[in-house]
This record gives structure tokens, C-alpha cells and sequence, in this order.
């Protein structure tokens, strides 16, 4: 009997050895220290082959996506790693919560509407844009977030060096594309070059009906012409957006002015409002 279990023992230390061997050469590598535990939970649970195939394609298939999804939030330009759960929706009441989570669900992706969120300075919109940016990121959609200012300098960089084009399909190619604070921020502009709205206009025509963008302001609609620099396109592009899109305009207080209130207080220091 002791013979039998030796001989079951090397074969499956001989079946362990060829498939770490299997896994090396796979590069899947990072499974080599699951197999001991999979094995046992297989005798443990009297699992069948299949099942024990299923387990380990699982596991490798789960380490796969997480990778994935890491790259995907790298690639996308997210700095920071907001989620929903820590928005405090109590201190905006006015702000429908059913649409936002609406909105986490993804389904305006799929049909490549648009998503216009307006509001002072501290309402909250940049930390809803970037949760929505990383949930996207975790359904593994290619996703693309920046500020509008910085989008712009990225794409007049473009016309220094005759790159122009080829940033600009980069931009329009994502199925999300998250530009946050227009209206924030010096737009760079010299007399020989076509304004911000030329650029913005050209990029938002390109993704109308075939992709979804969301986008943030800080400033009136009616404000984006002298922003931009273009009256008319900026009209153009927000003719788009309102085909197109989602808006909600968030009507409430500023929660980093909230903040602050709240550390001069501790503090015991005056507190002097910032109007935005």
C-alpha cells in the first residue's frame, strides 16, 4: 500500500515538475506557487480534471485581466484613482444620484453618447469624471482622461513638430474620452496658429457619433467662445454636444471650500470665501 501512494506521490511530483515547466514557457510564471494549493483543493473537494483545468485557466485568465486593467489606467492618464463610493453625494443633494450611478454603468459608451457636466469650481465634477474614467478602465475599455488645457498644449506641440495629425487620431481614437476643466487654465495661443476652439472642434467632430467623450466645464456655455478664442466653432461644437450628450449641471457649493472652512475652524483662524 505504502508503494502505491509512493508511485501516486511521484507522479503527481512528475505532473507538478511538467507543469511549471508548461507554465515557464507560457509565461505564466506567477501561477507556479498557485498549483500546490489548487491541487489540494482538488483532492479536498474531489474535484474532477476538468474542474481542476478550469481552476487553473481561471486563475491565469484572472492575473491576465488585472494586468489589463493596471495598463489601461496607466495608459489612460489617470493620476489619481477615484471612485464613486467616496463621493458624498449628501453634500450636493441637488445632483440626481440615480443618473450618475447610471452613468457608472457604461451603457452611454455603447451608444457613443456624449456626457456635459457643468458647475463652479469645487463641485465635484473632476472627481466624478475621473471615477467614471477608472471604472471604464476596469471594464477593460480603452480610455483616455486629461485636462482640457493640456489636451490642447499636446496637440498645438503637434503643429511645432508636424505631428498634428497623428496626435489627433490618437485622441479621437479611444471609445472614452474624458476632458476635464475647460475654461481652466491659460490656453496657449500665438497669432500664426489656429485657435482652441479650431483644434477642440476638429478632435469632438471627429469622435460626433462614433465614440463617447465626457467633458467638464468650469465656466458658462455662453464664456466658451472667448476661451476658446472662436465664437462660431465653439457654437459648432457645442451644437454637437447638444445632439449628443448627457448634461448635468451640478448647483451646489464647493466642497474644497467646505474643507478649508472647516481647517480654519480647527485652527481658529478667519475664513475668507474665494468666489469662483
Amino acid at each position: 500500500m505504502s508503494g502505491r501512494r509512493q508511485s501516486q506521490n511521484r507522479t503527481r511530483a512528475e505532473i507538478l515538475d511538467r507543469l511549471q515547466q508548461h507554465l515557464r514557457r507560457l509565461r505564466l510564471s506567477e501561477l507556479e506557487p498557485e498549483l500546490d494549493k489548487l491541487f489540494v483543493w482538488a483532492e479536498a473537494e474531489k474535484a474532477s480534471h476538468l474542474e481542476l483545468v478550469e481552476r487553473l485557466l481561471g486563475e491565469a485568465a484572472g492575473k491576465k485581466r488585472e494586468r489589463s486593467i493596471e495598463r489601461r489606467i496607466k495608459d489612460s492618464g489617470l493620476r489619481v484613482r477615484k471612485t464613486l463610493e467616496a463621493f458624498d453625494f449628501n453634500f450636493q443633494p441637488k445632483l440626481e444620484r440615480r443618473l450618475i450611478e447610471s452613468l457608472m454603468t457604461l451603457s452611454f459608451v455603447e451608444r457613443k453618447e456624449d456626457v456635459l457636466f457643468t458647475g463652479k469650481c469645487g463641485t465635484g465634477k473632476s472627481h466624478l469624471l475621473q471615477a467614471i474614467a477608472l471604472r471604464a478602465c476596469q471594464h477593460e475599455i480603452p480610455t483616455r482622461y486629461a485636462r482640457s488645457v493640456d489636451l490642447l498644449d499636446d496637440l498645438y506641440a503637434g503643429l511645432a513638430d508636424g505631428t498634428y495629425e497623428r496626435r489627433l487620431r490618437s485622441w479621437s481614437r479611444p471609445p472614452l474620452l474624458v476632458i476635464d476643466d475647460v475654461g481652466l487654465g491659460q490656453v496657449r495661443k500665438h497669432h500664426d496658429e489656429p485657435t482652441a476652439a479650431h483644434a477642440l472642434f476638429n478632435l469632438l467632430d471627429r469622435r460626433h457619433q462614433q465614440a463617447s467623450t465626457i467633458l467638464s466645464s468650469n465656466i458658462k456655455l455662453s464664456g466658451w467662445g472667448k476661451y476658446l478664442g472662436d465664437a462660431t466653432l465653439a457654437a459648432a461644437i457645442l451644437d454637437r454636444l447638444a445632439m449628443n450628450s448627457i448634461r448635468i449641471d451640478i448647483d451646489g457649493p464647493s466642497y474644497r471650500q467646505h474643507i478649508a472652512r472647516k481647517r480654519a475652524s480647527e485652527q481658529g483662524v478667519e475664513f475668507e470665501t474665494v468666489d469662483t
